[in-house]
């Protein structure tokens, strides 16, 4: 099992998104500190400013939300999936791409993290 942290700015906005956008299982919420989520092989992290891994570092640097790392969600149906979260007004970063492995896109959690949504070919 693989578990991910992300940075993200109201937790329990990027609750909503990652579990009823994307069908992830809340297994635990810490108020509005953290939540710990899952969706098969993968346990989800979402820390709030108040989460002590968004502390700042020795340098100052702070843990901050977005960037372009991610993970990747298996689809059955690219096109569907897509369409349906368009209806949900999720935002995506680019259009659906095709490669020799299959096809993906991009879509950005309320904070601008991103996750890969990937149909095999």
């Amino acid at each position: 099992m693989a578990q991910v942290r992300y940075f993200v700015t109201d937790v329990g906005a990027s609750v909503e998104f990652y579990s009823g956008l994307l069908g992830f299982e809340v297994i635990q919420q810490f108020g509005p500190a953290m939540a710990i989520l899952e969706r098969d092989d993968l346990t989800l992290w979402l820390a709030g400013p108040d989460a002590s891994a968004s502390r700042p570092m020795p340098d100052g640097s702070v843990p901050a939300p977005g960037g372009w790392n991610r993970f990747v969600l298996t689809v059955d149906d690219l096109a569907a999936t897509v369409e349906a979260l368009r209806g949900r007004d999720a935002r995506f970063r680019n259009e659906i791409v095709s490669g020799p492995g299959g096809q993906q896109i991009l879509v950005q959690d309320p904070d601008g993290n991103v996750v890969e949504l990937f149909q095999a070919a």
